[in-house]
């Protein structure tokens, strides 16, 4: 199966393209990689970077060094809700570790793990920057602050009541990005 965005995103990819002067267009990775993990099942296969890369005219091997230093990018499938909990100091402090296994325990996965329908990916990650309202899981592009178990739980049922994918990009006004 060939890799490659839909119209729309593609022109949106092109419009981003443009921003940058002829032989700078590797500036527009990072935006092009995110329209590919949103696009793309929520991660960037090989050939899904290969893909930017050919967008970008830009050797593979560039596109695969940036997706792999940025935890933001996923190097393998996740599921339709990546659960991504901070785990650095204020949330540590704040219990971040118990929210974690109490995820564990709802979902019935280990961080790491996605859950057998597809729908839940847990991931650790290091500060996400809400320090203040600690601790915090980030699904797609929303935060969600001071949390509890209830809160976690909550948000889970949603998740799980809306079903539909989670992204960065979600309520980004994409013409702006």
């Amino acid at each position: 199966m060939e890799i490659k965005f839909s119209e729309d995103t593609l022109a949106v990819a092109n419009k981003i393209i443009a921003r940058y002067p002829e032989g700078k267009q590797k500036s527009a990775l990072i935006p092009l990689l995110h329209l590919a993990q949103a696009e793309f099942e929520g991660w960037l296969s090989p050939e899904a970077m290969d893909y930017v890369a050919s967008l970008l005219h830009i050797k593979p091997i560039e596109a695969y060094e940036v997706a792999s230093f940025y935890s933001m990018f996923n190097l393998k499938p996740v599921g339709k809700c990546l659960i991504e909990v901070c785990r650095t100091s204020s949330c540590w402090l704040r219990g971040s570790n118990e929210i974690v296994e109490h995820i564990e325990k709802k979902l019935g996965i280990k961080e790491g793990e996605t859950t057998t329908d597809g729908m839940f990916t847990l991931k650790t990650v290091e500060c996400l920057g809400s320090c203040g309202t600690a601790p915090m899981m980030m699904i797609g592009a929303q935060y969600h602050e001071n949390l509890t178990y209830e809160k976690v739980d909550k948000v889970l049922e949603q998740c799980k009541t809306d079903g539909s994918r989670k992204t960065y990009l979600d309520k980004v006004v994409i013409d702006k990005y």
